[in-house]
């Protein structure tokens, strides 16, 4: 399918944001993201995949420290909405999982709002349950 307007465009590059993401893709998803990258996640002291990124490499990269922490047979990640508008993009659903080094679980509710100019990714703002992810990485 030929993108027709900017939201079918925003749409199919979500999309294989997502295919990327499950794949464990990070050399895609490098490609994927701009060259600079408006990164939102709050900082969390406690949680060593939770930090400030700027680059491509720096988002891409997000995933492979996240499974480097977390147990890969325990996570779940579930889209209910994806709504999008133009350049910009939000899906909401819900994520859960397990840190590695103690053994606790995870989960909540999460928003993501991303943001696409020219194919790439330039806007990533993920709001989750902090709380319980800083929890479970707590000994």
């Amino acid at each position: 399918m030929t993108p027709t307007s900017t939201s079918d465009a925003t749409r199919a590059t979500v999309q294989k944001f997502l295919e990327l993401r499950l794949a464990g893709d990070t050399a895609g998803l490098t490609a994927l993201f701009a060259d600079e990258v408006d990164w939102v996640l709050a900082e969390n002291p406690g949680v060593p995949w939770i930090r400030p990124r700027s680059t491509a490499a720096e988002c891409a990269a997000q995933f492979d420290e996240l499974m480097e922490h977390t147990v890969p047979e325990e996570a779940r990640a579930s889209v209910d909405v994806l709504l999008v508008d133009g350049n910009d993009a939000v899906l909401t659903g819900h994520l859960s999982g397990a840190v590695r080094a103690t053994g606790k679980s995870f989960e909540g509710p999460f928003a993501l709002r991303l943001t696409v100019e020219n194919g790439r990714i330039t806007r990533h703002h993920l709001y989750e349950n902090s709380l319980s992810i800083a929890e479970a990485c707590a000994r």
